[in-house]
């Protein structure tokens, strides 16, 4: 449950991504009571895009993002969940059973120890990969210039590069 403080620090962010983006906002989330800010439900959503139809996957998280931030939908319930899939062409019930199965839940985790594995501490995050070794090109929000220059130096091999996760994630 967000207290009073935690509510500030949110709303100082978003007021911080407004002003670079003009991402609009809808402030009206602080009214919840008792929402609890979990990330692992729309993060298990967007695996579940990905392995349904991984070219549909990034265009997907910013149609939830879309749902959260600027609509105020709750997408840490389920159904609320398999409504915006159902919205952005995915075939709910499909979307829901792969959802629901042990093997996104694993590879959700998986996608968290690896974020851990090689520093990631904030969102946004970007990461840039291959055959098991990665290398962060941005935490938090970066505008496209910085961001195209960490992109670059990841296709020179100018970036340092991690391991990703060498043990199974837990199911």
């Amino acid at each position: 449950m967000l207290n009073d403080e935690t509510k500030a620090t949110i709303r100082e962010h978003w007021d911080h991504v407004h002003e670079a983006t003009d991402q609009p906002f809808d402030y009206g989330f602080f009214e919840r009571d008792g929402f609890v800010y979990d990330t692992q439900p729309a993060c298990q959503a967007v695996v579940t895009a990905r392995r349904l139809d991984a070219g549909r996957a990034l265009p997907f998280l910013a149609h939830l993002q879309g749902a959260f931030y600027r609509d105020n939908r709750d997408v840490t319930d389920n159904d609320t969940l398999f409504d915006v899939a159902r919205e952005f062409g995915f075939e709910r019930d499909r979307f829901r059973d792969e959802y629901e199965s042990l093997d996104a839940f694993g590879e959700t985790r998986g996608d968290f120890l690896l974020s851990r594995q090689v520093g990631i501490t904030g969102f946004p995050a970007l990461l840039a990969g291959e055959g098991g070794r990665y290398a962060p090109l941005c935490t938090g929000y970066r505008p496209w210039e910085p961001l195209e220059s960490a992109i670059e130096q990841w296709l020179d091999g100018k970036l340092e590069v991690k391991t990703g996760p060498t043990t199974e994630p837990p199911a």
